[in-house]
């Protein structure tokens, strides 16, 4: 039995972002018709757990020009239109986007403010999809950034641990006075 692995997207004019969040996937196999068809699957996890999705995507796009990244989190593609225009969703029919396929908040654009600016991919190495082969390409970002994090979030825990003590220590000394009067 197959699993559907979490899908976030995004989109500006000529183009819309899909990342399938899987760590640690193995055996990707990553498909893009020019229909808009997007098939996908990789085994993932202890159990080595197949995982696999198909979407037939809102409209026509590029496979030539559409690239992506394989990398030890997530599989990032960059999906080109065939014509360039907002799409009203990720996904063609009428239905509600299944539970696994969510905004990517952090890569969204809004029609307005989509200028000629393009989004940072933080010198992700690409391959066509056409040429797609399977094999896993490392992600080129930093761990620095999540190191700092955990020191922050260390740092608040044994703030908040102080001031857990305090409060239980006051709450005794409350009873003590009480009985005491």
């Amino acid at each position: 039995m197959s699993r559907h692995p979490e899908v976030k997207w995004a989109q500006r004019l000529d183009k819309v972002y899909i990342t399938v969040q899987l760590p640690d996937a193995r055996d990707v196999k990553v498909n893009l018709e020019p229909d808009g068809s997007f098939t996908f699957s990789a085994t993932a996890g202890a159990g080595n757990n197949t995982y696999e999705l198909q979407m037939d995507l809102y409209d026509k796009v590029n496979k030539e020009a559409s690239k992506i990244n394989i990398g030890v989190r997530s599989i990032f593609c960059v999906v080109e239109k065939a014509e360039k225009g907002w799409w009203k969703k990720l996904l063609r029919g009428d239905g509600k986007a299944p539970h696994y396929v969510k905004v990517d908040w952090d890569k969204w654009v809004d029609e307005d403010d989509d200028g000629p600016g393009d989004l940072d991919l933080g010198g992700m190495d690409f391959s066509n999809f056409g040429n797609m082969g399977g094999d896993a390409m490392d992600d080129d970002f930093e761990d620095s950034d999540d190191e700092a994090g955990q020191a922050e979030k260390t740092e608040n825990v044994q703030k908040t641990g102080d001031v857990q003590t305090t409060g239980e220590a006051s709450s005794e000394a409350k009873t003590e006075t009480s009985a005491s009067i």
